[in-house]
């Protein structure tokens, strides 16, 4: 099974150039067979250009996570301590085997809803 991220445009560009090998999240998919992530770019770009493989995902307190992620977090710690900010607990998503599309694709055709998800969406296979 895949699910829709919404991931800001910056980001995306550091996960497709292997700079970012982990995505964070404050909530996490509760069903347990998911294998593949969609990346949609949210605005200015507004469109799914891409998907990579989950290796794993973390989920411990945020400092924890910082400590074995941070060397690829592609993102800096204050931006992170801000994003964790009074939680208890955090993910980490293992990026592996980015695969970036050679033509992106509307929301439309990867969602019927053609609403970005806030977080992120189940697709059907």
């Amino acid at each position: 099974m895949k699910v829709l991220l919404s991931i800001k445009p910056e980001y995306v560009e550091k996960i497709f150039t292997g700079e970012k090998k982990f995505e964070y999240r404050k909530a996490i998919f509760s069903k347990k067979n998911i294998k593949t992530v969609v990346i949609y770019s949210t605005m200015p770009v507004g469109r799914v250009v891409g998907e990579f493989e989950i290796g794993g995902i973390l989920s411990a307190h945020p400092s924890e996570i910082w400590g074995k992620t941070k060397e690829f977090s592609g993102v800096n710690e204050g931006f992170y301590n801000q994003y964790f900010k009074d939680r208890d607990l955090g993910h980490a998503i293992q990026i592996r085997n980015i695969v970036v599309y050679n033509k992106s694709k509307k929301l439309s055709d990867v969602i019927a809803s053609n609403y970005a998800p806030q977080s992120f969406c189940y697709l059907d296979s």
